[in-house]
């Protein structure tokens, strides 16, 4: 393939990507689900492929719709490549918060975090030890399906393909993109029924009544009054571009990810990767763990090595999330674009099963758990924690910034102080990355064990901890709102 292939494959990306937001921008009901422009771009990708078009049509465009096999080969790629960008940039400019402060608000903001995160493959295994692999043929990998896609996204689901593959679970990353798709949407979806809901029933404290988003915020536009400036020049670009040095300290992060994934290899093959478990099969577990995990990781020793050598006023944060925006969107592009429904419809009542448990379960959480741990604006607090455990973090951001517009409560604050401790393990942290292998190797049943140990600990150990102050906090609300003038 040549760099020319390459590059014109990135470019129809590009392209697709503008006829996405037009179609955001002019087409109501897209409006009204806040579909972002990437799975709009994504979706008329994949009509015209070979997984639509390329069906019907047959004949010459059977093999590949209206592309080229190239074009289909590097947008199959893309993700798991970009996925390292978007996760060395989390932390990358980022202050760590004042300890205490830090403590008082992200408790129950972690303990919501953990019981969605570990409670989605509690949910998923026991679904797939009970029902699926018995009653479906299915392999018991498909237990981690719905944190992979709903908690880690496109991103996770698409960049962990090669890990399906190796593991001999082709059609997983599919399924995984596929659910990381209705969660995206379900999230919306739900999450502003849910903010009209709450509106209507008093539990949110600065709406009420029918909330409705603006006609800008509906089609992803700024006003022309509107300012929000993308980032902060940190170098003079007579020196270097600002976004060439943010670019290049991201490369930075993702290679000191890579040396490590590769020390940890190399441990594990001196080690206990030669023992045998079954049939040949060895266990080499991170031989199986993907690379942007530990781009994270790579992001955090960047960051501090930057803040111990005290030039870390160089990274801007802000410029650091507009290089992950850019590869986020570009991976969901090229992600759906290269989605096998084939695959999911050969897997379509375990798709649908997971899928509703998925969303049953997270809906779970938000109703009956979170306002029994978080006190004060529990719902402006929560409704972030549900978008991000259904979608993409931005999800999670959406819903908040509809439930509280003016960011008066601690909500922004507590979800970015929670990030700090959950990423680097679930939604495609190390938990995520190594789940799929694990079951792989020694089967559902430890990582069943672990999960539901943790869930536990999150679940009663969030409600001994935080429990008598939420309901204190609660009673303190329902007072002040008595002595309210209606």
């Amino acid at each position: 393939m040549s760099p020319a292939q390459i590059g014109f494959a990135i470019l129809v990306l590009g392209a697709f990507l503008i006829v996405g937001k037009l179609v955001r921008v002019k087409v109501k009901w897209v409006q009204r689900l806040f579909l972002p422009s990437s799975i709009i771009a994504g979706a008329l990708l994949l009509l015209l492929g070979p997984q639509v078009l390329g069906k019907l049509a047959g004949g010459s465009l059977a093999e590949s719709g209206i592309f080229t096999p190239q074009i289909l080969e590097v947008w199959g790629a893309l993700p798991g490549l970009l996925i390292s960008v978007v996760f060395a940039t989390m932390f990358l400019g980022q202050d760590l918060p004042r300890f205490s402060r830090a403590v008082k608000l992200v408790g129950p903001q972690l303990s919501l975090g953990v019981a969605l995160g570990s409670g989605q493959y509690v949910v998923g295994l026991l679904l797939a030890i009970l029902v699926l692999v018995p009653f479906f043929s299915a392999t018991p990998m498909v237990g981690a399906l719905i944190e992979v896609g709903f908690e880690g996204g496109h991103g996770t689901a698409a960049g962990m393909r090669e890990t399906f593959q190796s593991l001999g679970f082709d059609s997983g990353a599919d399924l995984a993109v596929g659910l990381a798709t209705v969660g995206i949407v379900g999230g919306i979806v739900i999450g502003i029924g849910l903010i009209n809901w709450g509106a209507r029933t008093g539990r949110t404290e600065f709406l009420s009544g029918q909330v409705s988003a603006s006609v800008e915020e509906q089609r992803g536009l700024f006003r022309r009054d509107e300012y929000y400036p993308a980032a902060t020049m940190t170098s003079r670009p007579a020196s270097v571009e600002p976004l060439a040095l943010h670019v290049a300290i991201c490369a930075v992060a993702i290679l000191v990810g890579w040396a490590i994934l590769e020390a940890l290899r190399w441990i594990e093959s001196a080690t206990y990767g030669s023992t045998e478990i079954r049939d040949g099969v060895t266990l080499e577990i991170f031989g199986s763990v993907p690379l942007f995990p530990l781009a994270l990781l790579g992001g955090v020793i960047v960051q501090a090595a930057a803040k111990a050598l005290r030039v870390d006023h160089l990274i801007d944060h802000q410029m650091m999330l507009r290089i992950q925006g850019l590869a986020l969107d570009f991976l969901i592009v090229s992600a759906i674009a290269t989605l096998s429904i084939t695959a999911i419809g050969e897997n379509l009542a375990t798709f649908l099963l997971l899928a509703v448990a998925g969303i049953a379960f997270t809906v779970a959480v938000f109703y009956f758990f979170a306002p029994k741990v978080i006190g004060r604006f529990w719902f402006e607090r929560a409704i972030g924690d549900f978008g991000q455990s259904m979608g993409v973090t931005a999800t999670g951001l959406i819903l908040m910034r509809i439930t509280d517009p003016e960011a008066k409560s601690p909500a922004f604050e507590a979800f970015g102080y929670k990030q700090l401790v959950f990423e680097p393990f679930f939604g495609g942290g190390l938990v995520t990355a190594m789940a799929v292998p694990i079951i792989f190797f020694v089967g559902p049943w430890p990582l069943l064990i672990g999960m539901g140990i943790l869930f536990l600990v999150a679940t009663v150990g969030g409600l001994l901890a935080f429990g008598p102050t939420a309901r204190r906090e609660h009673r303190e609300r329902a007072a002040e709102l008595q002595r309210t003038p209606a």
